[in-house]
């Protein structure tokens, strides 16, 4: 590529739009940063709740004070009562991907692990595994008292296998006058979906109505090894009639719901788990943050849903598992779109995703268990669909290479006047058949390309724990050295791979600036060599795949500029050609007729100035 004035113009326009990207995803966490002392205060609260709510406990389960359990009145045996009290128990069933743990205390999972997935501590990936994580709504418990379904303990689990391999477990609380809460959940073979029905005898005097009014609480757990990069990634999503819509966790947030909803989610980087009514929550609303502090918590989430009740029932599921477009498209919801594939202002890119750079890079998958030779041939395939573009790229720059002896006269004739040598410029351009914006449309239609493999990369669960060369996780930054304090926009490690990448950038912007005319202006003539600095902050803590991809991109150029110009395009055969263009009357469009004008009434300007 080279870089006459609009191509250098092309790179500026590409650096910002980098830098405009990541400002855009990092004004969300600024603000959130802003609202730290309210959330800590918020925290504190909590904690203080919590504490207290954890002494309570302690006292009653204590085994030191027997007496501290009184004896059971008439009344108190009434309703649900007596299964206030009792003794936490778990049952475990799996699949091939996930094993769930459940139990009695409230009837419903206490933790989920992927089978699939490791986590930062190199144990399974687990999933609502923390306190806040559950599942609730209110009964009557006797006359004129109210509890919460998650302080009943159920009778013990009720746990069959059916002769398709799926497990069922069951929960029953009974109460004294017959009345029965049953919560049964149905684990399929090699699926993350459990299937969750809630069945209630007896619904007006247990809930007080046909409809229940659920609250979900949700807690996303870090699983990454930078946290801060984590929270940028993580998103609540819900599908609210018909249509899927997501917001940034950081900052928090809520949402109200007037009709019905599908399903609503907690979304990390790379995990979700999603609560989905079947027939859909009839309204509701939903609320989520993310912390400020050091705490381990990603994001954070309670849902409060309507749910009518069909014939006593309730007919939920839970999805606990990765963000794989593939896995979450065979569900046939939208959750695929959680997967993030292309957003905000550049949304368009997810089609690029989906249709072209997903189906290559499984099906080079397919044939090496290695990913980053994956990338590599991605890379191959990338530029090869991209070569009509290159080609036209090192084209103009050859075309431009031909003119330079003739641009040098040029700037000698007007002797340092800009004005008269752009005028003069655009006419030896228009004479030889050059266009001046050869070099920089082709480096802009490659801006989606890169965008989409950003996030591509960020979003692709199947690169998350594959390592490559020096790169532990390809889904990660991989790092060299790890500095003791933290640099300003640059962070606290050494990637290796964003090294090898503003290498490359800025070796393509030698050999470029080598064969190309000097444009007078120290702004445009160094812009060149500015840019790869910038990559060196914005690469530093992207995914090793994405650096990689880059690395690679960079060599095939270099290659390709060197052989294109070396031995494919031929400098006389261009001359010649050019030379008869000259020959051939040359019409102006109305463009090069107002930029003319232009030109003109400016040079009138600064002469009526000088004067």
């Amino acid at each position: 590529m080279k870089f006459d004035r609009n191509t250098v113009m092309g790179f500026v326009l590409l650096a910002l739009l980098f830098l405009g990207m990541f400002w855009f995803n990092s004004k969300e966490q600024n603000r959130y940063l802003a609202e730290k002392h309210k959330t800590d205060e918020i925290k504190r609260i909590q904690d203080s709740t919590k504490r207290a709510s954890d002494s309570i406990a302690r006292f009653k389960n204590s085994p030191q004070t027997p007496t501290a359990q009184p004896m059971l009145t008439a009344a108190d045996s009434a309703g649900f009562q007596q299964a206030l009290q009792g003794t936490e128990t778990t049952t475990t069933a799996e699949n091939d991907l996930i094993k769930v743990v459940f139990t009695n205390k409230g009837g419903q999972p206490k933790l989920v692990e992927l089978k699939k997935f490791k986590g930062p501590d190199s144990t399974d990936v687990k999933l609502g595994a923390t306190d806040f994580d559950r599942i609730n709504y209110t009964i009557a418990a006797a006359q004129n008292k109210t509890v919460s379904v998650d302080s009943l303990y159920f009778a013990p689990a009720e746990k069959t296998t059916a002769a398709d391999g799926s497990t069922t477990v069951t929960y029953r609380a009974r109460s004294a006058e017959g009345k029965e809460i049953v919560h049964q959940f149905v684990i399929h073979p090699n699926n993350y979906m459990v299937d969750f029905t809630i069945t209630i005898d007896g619904a007006q005097q247990v809930i007080g109505g046909n409809t229940l009014n659920l609250t979900w609480q949700a807690n996303a757990v870090q699983q990454q090894k930078d946290i801060s990069y984590e929270r940028g990634q993580s998103k609540i999503g819900y599908r609210f009639e018909g249509n899927f819509d997501n917001h940034t966790a950081i900052g928090g947030g809520s949402r109200e719901f007037k009709s019905t909803v599908n399903w609503v989610a907690v979304k990390q980087q790379f995990f979700n788990y999603t609560l989905l009514a079947k027939n859909g929550f009839s309204s509701g609303n939903l609320i989520w943050s993310a912390p400020t502090d050091s705490s381990n918590i990603v994001a954070q989430a309670t849902a409060n849903m309507q749910l009518p009740l069909q014939n006593n029932k309730a007919e939920l599921a839970f999805y606990y598992g990765p963000n794989d477009y593939t896995t979450l498209k065979q569900y046939h919801n939208d959750m695929e779109d959680m997967v993030d594939l292309g957003s905000g202002m550049f949304a368009f890119v997810k089609y690029i995703n989906r249709f072209i750079i997903l189906p290559a890079f499984n099906f080079f998958s397919k044939f090496t268990p290695n990913y980053g030779i994956a990338i590599l041939l991605l890379t191959l395939l990338i530029r090869l669909i991209i070569s009509p573009l290159t080609y036209s790229s090192y084209l103009s720059g050859a075309k431009m290479k031909v003119l330079r002896p003739e641009i040098e006269q040029l700037k000698i004739k007007t002797g340092g006047d800009q004005q008269a040598m752009s005028m003069e410029q655009m006419k030896l351009f228009r004479e030889a058949g050059v266009n001046p914006l050869g070099g920089c449309i082709p480096a802009l239609f490659q801006i989606p390309i890169f965008f989409a493999l950003y996030s591509f990369f960020n979003s692709n669960v199947a690169l998350r724990g594959q390592g490559f060369l020096w790169a532990n996780d390809l889904s990660q930054y991989d790092s060299i050295f790890h500095i003791p304090f933290s640099v300003p926009l640059y962070g606290d490690h050494v990637s290796l791979f964003t090294i090898t990448a503003v290498l490359t950038s800025f070796l393509i912007s030698l050999y470029s600036m080598s064969m190309t005319p000097d444009q007078g202006n120290p702004v445009m003539k160094y812009m060149p060599y500015f840019f790869p600095f910038v990559l060196l902050f914005v690469f530093n803590k992207l995914p090793a795949g994405l650096t990689w991809y880059y690395t690679v991109s960079n060599l095939i150029t270099l290659g390709l500029q060197f052989v294109i110009q070396t031995y494919i395009i031929d400098h006389d055969k261009i001359l010649a050609k050019m030379e008869a263009n000259r020959k051939k009357p040359k019409t102006k469009s109305k463009w090069a007729e107002r930029m003319e004008q232009m030109q003109e009434q400016q040079k009138q300007v600064q002469q009526q100035r000088k004067k």
